[in-house]
């Protein structure tokens, strides 16, 4: 298969792309384009952004059929097929494509059709330089193997087959760049967008200490990398916040404030955040790329592949993000746990943990996790984050059944030598192995010898909250809940204009009781005006003056209707419970190998 694709129009956001195929089907040529992209678990309908395409073979026009809303068939012929289509980039994101005048961006699933029954045969991809002369300082940077092109130029780049050639996204443009190794395989650092002052020694010293710490932590005896080169490719932005992993590279979105500046020491929240998204993309080369479940050993590109595995897999992977942030070095044990604290927090304040359990949102992610509404806090839980305080209730619970001589590092480290290592070799039967659905509490009671059945009912098929004060208790670290003082009416509001609009209201708390709803304009509380400066403030103010208990009068907008509602005050619900180091515990979190402060088991 031969593609090519130049960024043809940049102010219009156009590619072109053509594939030849050199022997079609005899019966005509199937072509598909995925409908999403592995990692992000929505249906996003790539096709849609083919604006224009047609065919041909020995010179003469080939009729296209459209089969269905991502598929065509062409016309039966004997030569070369050759496809040209035009693709719409307009999608400032990780998951998509994107072009403008200031760089380009693709993920193979958005820009190479698929010709289907010749998806394991080898795929070239002629990259081309724009043809505008502002572009003639661009350059291209993708862990896609070099063919006839050089590091980061233009020219030819191959792939294996279709599966590989869409898991190595394209940076194309004028940017940053810095390599470092980590255990001995090159490493690049790829920064698009304007950040003036940029510490790159310092995101590269730092992003080499997380990523020479999850190599070992998955190969500690070899160091050995399951990549031969890696790509950091991140678009910095006004405002955004995300990544999508690949085989061998990663792709970031971040804030400009997140980066960095030179001569400043301080480890801001905003950098803070940046390494664990580093972190976290990082892992998951291991983690999903290689260990994946069995639905995704072969990807089904053209419709929902459901699993009940993603608190395994990105809520574990969120797990471990921020604790490779402490075994490198980066953080003390003091700032993790209060990294920890807010995802407790985050995972309490919605109603929604109690209704769905965190295998339903695995499943339901297609549905319901990635097309949330205002009032998804009240009937979601987030496989991520709840996700996050399962593996960390795992982790306390196999090192204190067997007093610290089993992790859950020993269970991360079966999978991925059962399951992920040999991964990308194919079997005898041609098939690659994914984790089976249930599997999970069997490999770690194989490992570890700890009989996890009862927890995982609880906690991952149940809705119960993990008892993370309890579990920490032998440990050193206690978990301290506040009692709330504050007056509150259990909303969430935003911005709107000038304008303060709830976003959500919380299930049982004060705004609901009264009638109020999510997307109401709040207008006055007692006879004063509601502005958008008290949506910044969480209308802390504005109720300041008030105790629980007390009915305030409040004037909204539903529509173009005002509405007038009477609410009684509740105890503020935001969840503000905080881990802390006990006295006389040091290093605890560092190696994640803490002392007992009481003997035996639980």
């Amino acid at each position: 298969m031969a593609y090519t694709i130049v960024p043809k129009d940049l102010a219009g956001h156009l590619f072109e792309v053509s594939l030849t195929v050199q022997h079609p089907d005899p019966a005509g040529q199937v072509l598909s384009l995925p409908v999403w992209i592995p990692g992000s678990y929505m249906v996003r309908e790539f096709a849609r952004n083919i604006i224009r395409i047609e065919a041909r073979s020995g010179g003469k026009k080939v009729a296209l059929k459209k089969l269905s809303k991502t598929s065509w068939k062409a016309a039966a012929c004997k030569e070369a097929l050759e496809v040209r289509y035009e693709v719409y980039a307009w999608d400032l994101s990780v998951r998509a494509a994107h072009l403008d005048q200031s760089h380009a961006f693709f993920n193979g699933t958005s820009v190479f059709l698929c010709a289907e029954g010749k998806e394991r045969e080898a795929h070239v991809v002629d990259i081309q330089r724009a043809p505008d002369a502002a572009c003639k300082t661009w350059r291209v940077a993708t862990s896609l193997p070099e063919l006839k092109a050089k590091r980061y130029g233009f020219g030819t780049y191959i792939a294996a087959d279709y599966d590989e050639l869409i898991d190595h996204p394209v940076e194309i443009g004028e940017f940053a760049i810095a390599s470092f190794d980590a255990c001995g395989i090159p490493h690049d650092f790829v920064i698009t967008g304007r950040v003036p002052n940029m510490d790159m020694d310092r995101m590269v010293a730092d992003v080499k200490k997380i990523c020479e710490a999850q190599i070992a932590f998955f190969e500690p005896k070899t160091r050995k990398a399951p990549m031969d080169r890696y790509v950091f490719m991140t678009m910095v932005v006004g405002e955004g916040y995300g990544g999508l992993e690949h085989r061998a590279s990663t792709a970031l979105i971040c804030n400009r404030n997140d980066i960095p500046v030179k001569h400043n020491p301080e480890m801001s929240e905003g950098y803070k955040a940046f390494l664990g998204l580093c972190s976290h993309e990082y892992f998951h080369t291991w983690n999903v790329k290689r260990i994946k479940p069995a639905v995704f050993a072969d990807y089904d590109l053209r419709q929902e592949s459901y699993t009940s595995l993603l608190w395994l897999f990105e809520g574990f992977t969120s797990y471990y993000d921020d604790l490779m942030l402490v075994r490198s070095g980066l953080i003390d044990e003091a700032a993790y746990l209060k990294l920890v604290s807010k995802t407790i927090n985050g995972v309490l304040r919605g109603s929604g943990r109690l209704k769905q359990s965190v295998a339903e949102s695995s499943f339901d992610a297609w549905t319901k996790y990635y097309r949330q509404d205002e009032n998804s806090p009240n009937a979601i839980v987030s496989y991520y984050t709840k996700g996050s305080l399962v593996a960390l209730g795992l982790d306390l619970t196999i090192r204190a059944e067997t007093a610290g001589k089993k992790s859950l590092d020993d269970v991360m480290r079966a999978l991925w030598q059962r399951y992920g290592r040999d991964f990308y070799t194919l079997t005898a039967e041609g098939k690659q192995q994914g984790v089976p659905e249930l599997a999970f509490a069997e490999i770690a009671e194989e490992v570890t010898g700890v009989d996890l059945r009862k927890f995982l009912s609880k906690h991952v098929y149940g809705t119960e909250d993990v008892p993370l004060a309890k579990l920490y208790a032998p440990f050193g670290v206690s978990l301290e809940v506040p009692v709330p003082v504050k007056a509150g009416l259990g909303v969430r509001v935003v911005k709107d204009g000038n304008d303060c609009k709830i976003a959500s209201a919380f299930e049982g708390r004060a705004a609901h009781l009264a009638g109020l709803s999510a997307l109401d304009i709040l207008v006055a509380i007692n006879g004063l005006r509601v502005t958008a400066a008290d949506a910044a403030d969480g209308l802390n103010s504005q109720l300041a003056r008030y105790r629980v208990g007390e009915t305030v009068e409040i004037h909204a907008f539903r529509r173009d209707e005002l509405i007038i509602v009477k609410a009684t005050l509740q105890a503020d619900d935001v969840p503000a419970q905080q881990l802390r180091l006990l006295d006389g515990t040091k290093a605890a979190l560092q190696t994640h190998r803490p002392t007992f402060r009481k003997a035996g088991k639980r």
